[in-house]
């Protein structure tokens, strides 16, 4: 292993380096979440990287996504994002994907050749198909619960969908998973309840994003975001994927 990750492999082991070398992950979404993910699995030494998304960086991405700086706005952001790996290790394989993954999009994905599959989308039938062709596929999958609208970064915790609460989104997938019989998919949520109102500093309420009871926006709202919770969902993410895969059998 290269001096590049050698501070890695002092603590993982030249053997657990190796396997990190020869996966393959795939993210779906490259956004708040998604892009620290991209982030700290290239840092791991991660080799080959697949990177679907089909936004393009906008002003008001620049509060949360790392990718996203005043010289990026406009670009795609899987382009940035590879741009970016390769600059942190040059020996990657970076695929781009330019499409908003969604049931019709399943089939131009063979999810066999990948080793761990990371869903920090936003649409709940994107993620159910998501999980569906994961599992269909026996390729291990970790997804991100919302993180929107929340101010307490401490608040994350990794779990079983089942064991979940508290999360809106993570009632949904849950309810929704079942019907199609899965019970199981491992998640990073927030136990910090949704925050639902705000205020202008001329003292007027804004809407927040409106939940019903099972979790599902009433009213279309853009939640509201900031730099330190999906930065640390999306690293806590990255964890659990690098851990997974080093602890694979063959080590």
């Amino acid at each position: 292993m290269t001096e590049r990750f050698s501070r890695t492999e002092k603590l993982l082991g030249g053997k657990a380096m190796e396997r990190l070398a020869g996966a393959r992950v795939a993210i779906f979404g490259i956004g708040g979440v998604g892009s620290y993910t991209v982030e700290a699995l290239a840092r791991s030494g991660v080799g080959s990287l697949d990177l679907i998304d089909n936004d393009k960086i906008c002003l008001s991405n620049i509060n949360r996504q790392i990718i996203a700086t005043t010289k990026t706005v406009g670009q795609y952001k899987v382009d940035v994002a590879k741009e970016r790996v390769l600059d942190i290790n040059p020996g990657a394989q970076v695929c781009t994907h330019k499409v908003f993954y969604m049931p019709d999009m399943a089939k131009m994905f063979d999810f066999r050749k990948y080793d761990y599959i990371v869903d920090a989308i936003d649409t709940i039938t994107g993620k159910l198909t998501l999980v569906e062709e994961a599992k269909s596929a026996n390729v291990p999958i970790i997804s991100s619960m919302g993180a929107g609208n929340k101010l307490d970064p401490t608040a994350f915790q990794v779990a079983d969908l089942s064991q979940t609460s508290v999360c809106p989104l993570a009632r949904v997938m849950r309810r929704e998973l079942k019907k199609r019989g899965i019970y199981h998919l491992k998640v990073v949520y927030s136990t910090e309840k949704p925050v639902l109102l705000n205020e202008d500093m001329d003292g007027n309420e804004r809407p927040g994003e409106e939940l019903s009871a099972e979790g599902q926006n009433l009213k279309k709202q853009t939640p509201g975001s900031n730099a330190f919770v999906p930065s640390v969902a999306g690293l806590i993410v990255a964890g659990e994927v690098i851990k997974d895969l080093i602890m694979q059998k063959n080590l």
